[in-house]
């Protein structure tokens, strides 16, 4: 039987989408719930499962192409009798993950000394690929390419799934554990050098989809709002003091560790509240103002681009509710499972370029809101106290605003907010 494969509707507001890649050829047998596609809305990059198991015999939309919504993409045969006609020659690990010898037989280096990958955008090591997702999550743990070919894959032709890579880390050695987060916060990039220039010493890289609706929306941004920015230093010492204190019957109760951002993300919430016309748009000449605190957060996605999703309504959760919300929006951004709706009716947004070791960022605000706040990175330094010199935790918080709305009265106002708001934090209050 051949079942037709849809293009999925992301979102209501969703009418058409554009096939990146496909992960799959035509004669490859697939599962059902297999991720097979990457394809890209407006809003979102996402994977695409397969509907049923089978093989794939045809192709509807190719590479690049944009079709409309519950338009057929693919065509797969369920039949085993035909499927098995459809690619008679097709090699045993495509049809079952049981044998993880295989994989490893197509890689020419053993794993203690593995092959130099080519940098190709970080797509391929030798003639092996990665998927954009693998490539994201080796960046964010601050695994290099010739560590990421040495990962086992069980996936087609020895292709690193996100399983895989997730059980390499937890067997992964407690030293090179250690090192992941440094090697992050570098962000070093990898050498370049058998990257194709020119005579003139020159290489043309087009943009992709992300990065040209990023360039759009920065731009429109720049040209809509007259930016300002005003900056507060914030002692963060409680703040971590708390977490220190109550990190342990977090994790036990929630099942991950607390962040400092969520600390933030509620003393912006609370700062909103205290002067609402932060958390509002300009329609002409008038200025319309937001009841729900809809807080967007930023999610880098390796070096490949960022996605804003949104925490809905946040002004009605708890310290822990920011942060369970947090991280399922953050780990489904980076996987690429977000649907459309969750990055869209923000109405303020946070950044935090300290997670890059950044002391101060100048973010652009997010239309059409009014302003977006950047919290940087957090230093130990002496600072004075009550005339005495003291060790604290100190970080900087940017304020990006639109002057047609808020001038620096407002700004500075809402900026001594959440800096209160933070440093009289109670270390001994229960994250609840």
């Amino acid at each position: 039987m051949k079942v037709e494969m849809m293009m999925p509707q992301m979102g209501e507001s969703i009418t058409e989408a554009t096939v990146l890649k496909w992960l799959k050829n035509v004669g490859d047998q697939v599962k059902k719930d297999e991720t097979i596609l990457e394809i890209s809305t407006d809003k979102v990059d996402s994977e695409i499962p397969a509907p049923e198991t089978g093989t794939i015999v045809e192709f509807k939309a190719q590479e690049g192409d944009t079709v409309a919504v519950k338009t057929v993409i693919a065509v797969i045969e369920t039949d085993a009798a035909a499927a098995g006609d459809a690619k008679p020659a097709a090699p045993a690990p495509a049809k079952t993950p049981e044998p993880q010898a295989a994989p490893q037989a197509n890689t020419p280096a053993p794993s203690s000394t593995p092959a130099p990958v080519a940098n190709n955008n970080g797509a391929t090591g030798g003639d092996r690929y990665y998927s954009p997702l693998v490539r994201s999550m080796a960046e964010q743990h601050g695994i290099p390419p010739v560590e990421l070919a040495a990962i086992p894959g069980t996936g087609s032709g020895g292709r690193v799934s996100k399983k895989d890579f997730l059980s390499y880390l937890e067997t992964r050695s407690s030293n090179s554990m250690a090192a992941a987060p440094r090697q992050a916060k570098t962000n070093i990039p990898e050498p370049v050098s058998d990257r194709n220039y020119g005579e003139d010493g020159i290489t043309v890289q087009p943009m992709d989809r992300m990065r040209q609706l990023i360039a759009d929306h920065m731009v429109r941004s720049k040209q809509t709002s007259p930016h300002v920015y005003s900056v507060a230093e914030v002692d963060v010492t409680n703040v971590a003091l708390a977490r220190k204190k109550h990190q342990a019957a977090f994790v036990a109760r929630e099942g991950f560790k607390l962040s400092f951002t969520p600390f933030f993300l509620l003393a912006a919430v609370k700062g909103i509240i205290q002067y609402p016309q932060i958390n509002s748009s300009v329609d002409g000449t008038n200025i319309i103002l937001k009841k729900d605190i809809n807080l967007g957060v930023a999610v880098a996605l390796g070096t490949t681009g960022l996605i804003v999703p949104v925490i809905k309504k946040a002004d009605h959760l708890s310290l822990a509710g920011i942060a369970r919300q947090l991280k399922d929006l953050a780990e489904r951004a980076r996987n690429k499972k977000l649907k459309p709706d969750e990055t869209q009716g923000g109405t303020f947004t946070v950044t935090n370029p300290g997670v890059f070791g950044n002391i101060i960022g100048c973010p652009i605000i997010n239309q059409p809101q009014v302003a977006i706040l950047a919290t940087c990175a957090i230093k130990k330094r002496p600072v004075v106290v009550d005339d005495m010199i003291a060790i604290r935790s100190m970080m900087n918080i940017t304020l990006s605003y639109d002057h047609r709305v808020i001038d620096g009265s407002l700004s500075g106002h809402f900026l001594h907010y959440v800096t209160q708001y933070i440093e009289n934090w109670d270390p001994e209050d229960e994250i609840l």
